[in-house]
C-alpha cells in the first residue's frame, strides 16, 4: 500500500527570515494524523535567509540530519561539532543524553535550502556525536547511494537505529529499484522534480508512505531528487 502526502497538505509557517514546510507534526503545526512514519518523525524543507538562522537551543534523544539542496549552512553544537555545510553535504547529530547547538546561514545575502530529518534512535541516553560527510551528485545520479545506515556500509554516516537513508537523482525516463524485506516499510520524499512510485505519480515536494510492498519501482519523467528511507 502505497499513502501519498502531497506537498500542499504540509503544514507551513513563514517567520520572514524562515519559509518553512512540515512533512510531520512540529513546533505550532499540529496534525494527530501525521505525527511522523515509523522511526522517521520529522521532515522539515527549510529555506533560511541570508545571515539568519537558529540561535543555540537544546535537544535530546533524537538522530538529526540535515541535508543540503543549496547554499551553506554554519553549525555549533555543546559535543564539539560544527562547521560549514553545502550542496552534497550531510550533517548528523546524535543529541543522546542532550545537546545545544546553533545553525546559520553562513552567507549574508543568499538564502540556504535543506532539509532536516529527525529520527527516533533504538534507545535513551546514547553519547552525543556529530558527525558530516560529503556525497557528490555524481555519486547520486541514477542510483541509490547510502547516505546514512545502522551499518557501516559504504562511507554511510553512522545511525543509532535500523534504517537505512538513500538518496538519488534521476534523470528523465531513467529508473532505480529498492527491493523491501519482509515486514519492512519505506518513506519517500521527493524534493524537486516529478517520477511515479510504483505508478503513482508524485511532483516537487510530495512524500509517501509505503507499507505491505516488496518491489519499488521508481521512475523520473523529469530530473528528480529524492530521499528514500528503509525502516523497521
Amino acid at each position: 500500500m502505497i499513502t501519498l502526502r502531497r506537498s500542499a497538505e504540509r503544514g507551513h509557517a513563514d517567520y520572514g527570515w524562515l519559509d518553512t514546510h512540515y512533512t510531520f507534526s512540529f513546533n505550532t503545526y499540529h496534525d494527530p494524523g501525521h505525527m511522523g512514519f515509523r522511526d522517521l518523525r520529522v521532515i522539515n524543507e527549510d529555506r533560511v535567509a541570508g545571515g539568519k538562522g537558529f540561535p543555540p537551543h537544546p535537544h535530546n534523544d533524537m538522530e538529526i540530519i540535515t541535508y543540503i539542496l543549496a547554499g551553506a549552512l554554519e553549525h555549533k553544537d555543546s559535543s564539539g561539532g560544527g562547521g560549514v555545510i553545502r550542496r552534497g553535504d550531510v550533517q548528523y547529530m546524535c543529541a543522546g543524553t542532550g545537546v545545544m547547538h546553533s545553525e546559520f546561514n553562513h552567507s549574508r545575502t543568499e538564502q540556504v535550502h535543506l532539509l532536516q530529518i529527525w529520527i527516533l534512535p533504538e534507545r535513551a541516553g546514547l553519547k552525543p556525536r556529530y558527525d558530516q560527510k560529503s556525497f557528490p551528485d555524481a555519486e547520486k545520479l541514477n542510483r541509490l547511494r547510502v547516505i546514512a545506515s545502522s551499518n557501516e556500509t559504504d562511507g554511510a554516516l553512522t545511525l543509532h537505529q535500523n534504517v537505512a537513508l538513500y538518496a538519488s537523482i534521476l534523470e528523465p525516463q531513467h529508473h532505480v529499484r529498492h527491493e523491501l524485506a519482509k515486514d519492512r516499510h519505506a518513506w519517500l520524499q521527493l524534493v524537486t522534480g516529478e517520477l511515479a512510485l510504483n505508478g503513482q505519480k508524485l511532483t516537487d515536494g510530495d512524500g509517501a508512505a509505503v507499507s505491505g510492498e516488496l518491489s519499488l519501482e521508481i521512475t523520473a519523467s523529469r530530473q528528480a531528487e529524492f530521499l528514500l528511507f528503509d525502516l523497521a
